[in-house]
Parts: C-alpha cells; structure tokens; sequence
C-alpha cells in the first residue's frame, strides 16, 4: 500500500503573526483563518491548503541569498498581468527586493516584511 499525503498547510516564523498575515492577506486577497490569535495567524488558501503564521521568541529573519541564516523555506506565487506591477505593489505593501536577481526577466524575488524570500512568476 502506498502512502498519500495531501499538504495542507505551510507555517512561517516570525516575530508578530498578525501583521505577516496581514501582509500576506493584501498581497494574495486569501480569507484570514478564524483561529487566529497573536501567536498563531493563518490564511484560507486554495484546494484547503492554507499559510500559517506562528510567533518566535527572538526570531532571525533569513539571510537570501546567503545562508548566514538559512532561508529554511521558499515560497513562490504566480501573478496576474504586468511582473512589474505585481512587484511594485508588493514593495508598496512592505516587500523588499534584494539586489540578487536570478531569474533575469522571468521572475522576481522578494522578501516578506520579516525577510523570508519568495518568488513571483507571470501566469
């Protein structure tokens, strides 16, 4: 017999699991969870999967593309229409850039207010 898993969800840590929620619920419209609380804040995702947030004592935001502090956890997005515009919206909403771009015009990396790196990509 083989074994199926279904993921179901992805936690990130972070020093204040509402505000990355926050971010997170503006930059992909997701629903907040109704069990969220000031040490745990998650999102309603698609097909049940859903993105978890949970507060770390002394938290140590990811060093990409250095592994000073590993970045334990890649997550990339796709994005309706111009990549340009979906990034600026992102850097409006408190993402930052860092200046290592690997992915030429194809994708851009980001980080979230707390430095976890993610990608996004044109659908």
């Amino acid at each position: 017999m083989s074994l199926q898993m279904k993921l179901v969800a992805i936690t990130l840590d972070c020093p204040d699991p509402p505000a990355l929620a926050a971010f997170y619920q503006q930059a992909t419209g997701l629903e907040p969870h109704p069990k969220s609380d000031a040490d745990f804040a998650a999102l309603n995702g698609e097909h049940g999967l859903f993105i978890g947030f949970q507060r770390v004592d002394d938290y140590r935001a990811p060093k990409w593309p250095g592994q000073t502090v590993p970045q334990q956890l890649h997550i990339c997005f796709e994005v309706d229409g111009d990549l340009a515009e979906a990034e600026a919206r992102l850097l409006e909403l408190g993402a930052g850039r860092p200046d290592h771009q690997p992915h030429g015009d194809r994708a851009r990396v980001l980080t979230d207010p707390v430095g976890h790196p993610f990608c996004i990509t044109a659908r």
